[in-house]
C-alpha cells in the first residue's frame, strides 16, 4: 500500500456539516469517512466500467438482444412488482 497523500478540494459547507454530523454519530474522524466513501465511489465507478466492457465485447460477438425481447422482459418485470403489490395488500 503507498503512503497516504492528502488532497483538497472545494465541498459546500451543509455537507460539511453533514459528514461532520455522521462522523461523530459513529465515533470517526471526517477522514474516515472520506476514505470510505471514496473507496465505495472507486468501487462502483470500476464496477461500471467493467460491465459497460462487457457489454461492448457481447455487442462485437453479436450478443444482442432485440427490442421486442428487452420489452417482454420489461413487462415481465412490471407484472412482478404489481404482483408484489398485491399480495402485500392482501396480507394487510
Amino acid at each position: 500500500m503507498s503512503s497516504p497523500r492528502t488532497i483538497s478540494f472545494r465541498i459546500a459547507a451543509d455537507k460539511v456539516a453533514a459528514l461532520d454530523s455522521i462522523a461523530k454519530a459513529m465515533d470517526r474522524d471526517r477522514s474516515y469517512l472520506l476514505n470510505e466513501a471514496v473507496a465505495s465511489y472507486l468501487s462502483e465507478q470500476q464496477r461500471f466500467v467493467a460491465m459497460v466492457k462487457e457489454g461492448l465485447r457481447a455487442a462485437e460477438n453479436g450478443e444482442l438482444i432485440d427490442d421486442e425481447e428487452v420489452g417482454r422482459l420489461v413487462d415481465s418485470w412490471e407484472a412482478e412488482e404489481r404482483d408484489k403489490g398485491k399480495k402485500a395488500r392482501a396480507r394487510t
